[in-house]
């Protein structure tokens, strides 16, 4: 074997352990960042979870809570108040209109299904003649689906109006075909999962991929024009992403968390 041929496989040797290292190199890293998000969208799961159930805590006790067992308590055996919002809309004689909300408490709910869940209103679209409901209770509906039949006053034939969101159907009102009805009133209520159902709210204080970490939890009150107010901040104090950390120099990123300790807002930096 002559020296051309034995650099010839040497190189041909060190190729491959070149092109393997550099797949190896990139596959790790693609990985690496994959884990990353997923854990992350763990942990912006969990923190909407407690955002909504701390301003659920808010309405009923007037305060935030840093206990984390008592949050977990309030939404495993917590009840809230059930409401519905409807609008009166009134054509005023110089064009304007005028609107009148009304909230009417139904009756209470477990707290959790007023932390995972959102509640929507399909309304009148118009004045005029209802002529049925499209769904069924119980039924699952999408946005642009058909919801009712109504011949509004300015049109001359019947149409089919189309849910705005999508849920399953909660109720349905008290209307049949041939009934008046008046634009904003409430004809479908619609419930959905706006949250993540599959949080663990027994562990709410825990990070998702920390190891035991619990999240930094800050709730106070500030004067903003003579008025105390309540406000909260929560935040990862351990973040998993380099690009969070406060070693990183670049400081890219904020850790995840949402709230102010200065300032009155719940708004999350994930969004």
């Amino acid at each position: 074997m002559n020296l051309t041929k034995i650099l010839s496989i040497v190189l041909f040797v060190v190729s491959l352990g070149l092109s393997y290292f550099l797949y190896d190199s990139i596959h790790s890293t693609i990985e690496f960042r994959q884990s990353i998000a997923d854990t992350e969208k763990q942990i912006t799961d969990k923190l909407a979870v407690i955002r909504e159930a701390e301003k659920a805590f808010l309405e009923q006790h007037g305060r935030y809570t840093s206990n984390w067992d008592s949050l977990s308590n309030f939404i495993e055996n917590g009840r809230v108040p059930i409401t519905i919002r409807t609008e009166k809309i009134t054509q005023l004689s110089y064009g304007e209109e005028k609107v009148e909300v009304k909230v009417d408490t139904l009756g209470y709910m477990p707290a959790r299904d007023r932390v995972f869940k959102k509640n929507y209103t399909t309304n009148a679209a118009a004045d005029g003649i209802f002529y049925g409901f499209l769904p069924k209770q119980g039924d699952y509906v999408v946005k642009g689906a058909p919801a009712y039949r109504l011949k509004a006053k300015d049109r001359e034939k019947t149409e089919v109006y189309t849910f705005i969101e999508q849920g399953t159907v909660l109720t349905l009102a008290s209307v049949k075909p041939g009934d008046e009805v008046k634009r904003g009133q409430s004809l479908i209520n619609l419930w959905d999962y706006h949250l993540n159902p599959n949080v663990d709210v027994k562990n709410l204080g825990a990070i998702p991929g920390s190891e035991g970490k619990t999240f930094d939890i800050f709730v106070g009150k500030i004067d903003r024009n003579g008025t105390m107010v309540s406000v909260i901040e929560v935040k990862d104090p351990a973040p998993i992403n380099p690009d969070r950390k406060a070693s990183n120099e670049a400081k890219t990123r904020q850790p995840l968390g949402f709230g102010s300790r200065i300032d009155v807002g719940t708004a999350g930096n994930w969004e």
